[in-house]
């Protein structure tokens, strides 16, 4: 289950069904992993809030993944909770030549992915991460995000 909720209505006036967006890229990205996931779409005070409680960083962020704690006799265990702020998503998504709707499901994917245990501490682990968001973005017809408009 997606269970996808938003508090900052400029995701609303910005993607026509955002929802739908967030549903599907969350879903690619699950693959055949069991739990649900929430996806809050707010904005970078309430990021910001979260970021400096959970990781001592006092700024707002594009994205937040919070997975969930182990539950017994929960089945399927929920893979936990994705946070994203939309300052900060459309700033990067005009810098970076982007539709913003591309750039939210390349940061959803992202988000799913580290609720599903992946990481990208070292090099290794980021080349395995970005390797695995591109594949899935790529069947969702989104453009490789590694990879900027002038860059091509």
């Amino acid at each position: 289950m997606i269970e996808v909720e938003i508090e900052a209505d400029d995701w609303t006036d910005a993607i026509d069904d955002v929802e739908a967006a967030v549903d599907r890229a969350a879903v690619a990205a699950r693959g055949d992993r069991t739990g649900g996931v929430v996806v809050l779409l707010t904005d970078d005070a309430t990021v910001q809030d979260l970021n400096a409680r959970f990781r001592g960083k006092d700024r707002a962020t594009n994205v937040l993944s919070f997975p969930a704690a182990a539950m017994p006799g929960l089945d399927p265990a929920p893979l936990g909770d994705i946070v994203l702020a939309y300052g900060v998503c459309a700033a990067e998504a005009e810098a970076q030549g982007k539709t913003l709707t591309d750039h939210l499901t390349h940061l959803v994917v992202h988000g799913v992915l580290h609720l599903a245990g992946r990481d990208h501490e070292d090099e290794a682990e980021a080349e395995a991460m970005e390797a695995e968001e591109r594949a899935i973005l790529a069947r969702l017809g989104v453009a490789d995000p590694y990879t900027l408009p002038h860059d091509v």
